[in-house]
């Protein structure tokens, strides 16, 4: 997003305009060490790298570690498992940072996660199946994203609630930030749908990143036309 934003400010009217109006607040990478970890010992790692006292497993899942609902449904109180949630909410420095960070800044009007993978854009709930107040909007919001997205490449994904549309889980960022009072926030599980997982070919990475693009800018306008 970055690249591509410096590269069009000037010359795409539409970007253009959005970052003259708007501040996107980007954080590349939330969980650095457990990222250096699937490059250099196992590639399939997706936890942190914090140590979990009398036990010799090492990590939580931070996307079970914030306060929402926290460890209630779909994660594990056993510090051996990927879904682990961590001793407490907010036990990870890596959750803590951000959090402190969003709710220190307080005009934070949309939150978006990017993942992999599944081809989705899911929105609140995770932790419960009951739907949020604004679910027709924030249905057809996704509705829209995801058509923009599959208009350059044809890549299709599903959308709607976390709970319904892949399966119910505490702790998640969304939802979170969702309960904050950040009202338009949406998580993208990106290319694929299971062939490749989480070892996407080169040859997918900027195909995925051109057609997601499309989906944040049109998410990103319309945040700015719905102030709230």
């Amino acid at each position: 997003f970055v690249k591509e934003a410096v590269r069009s400010y000037g010359s795409d009217s539409a970007m253009t305009n959005l970052l003259n109006k708007l501040d996107f607040l980007v954080v590349p990478v939330i969980n650095v060490d457990g990222y250096v970890y699937s490059w250099t010992k196992d590639r399939f790692w997706r936890k942190t790298r914090s140590r979990n006292p009398g036990s010799h497993c090492v990590g939580t899942d931070p996307n079970r570690n914030f306060d929402a609902r926290w460890c209630s449904i779909g994660a594990s109180r056993n510090p051996c498992a990927d879904i682990y949630c961590g001793p407490r909410a907010e036990s990870e420095q890596e959750v803590k940072a951000v959090a402190n960070f969003i709710r220190n800044y307080k005009s934070i009007k949309a939150y978006l996660t990017i993942h992999s993978y599944s081809q989705m854009c899911l929105f609140p709930y995770s932790y419960t199946y009951l739907l949020t107040s604004n679910y027709k909007e924030l249905n057809t919001i996704a509705f829209n994203a995801v058509e923009a997205l599959s208009s350059l490449h044809g890549t299709r994904y599903e959308y709607g609630p976390a709970s319904i549309i892949i399966y119910p889980s505490a702790g998640g960022s969304d939802d979170w930030a969702y309960d904050l009072g950040i009202k338009y926030s949406f998580t993208f599980e990106l290319r694929d749908t299971g062939k490749y997982g989480f070892l996407l070919p080169e040859s997918q990475i900027r195909p995925t990143c051109e057609e997601t693009m499309l989906a944040i800018n049109y998410i990103a306008t319309y945040v700015l036309n719905h102030p709230y």
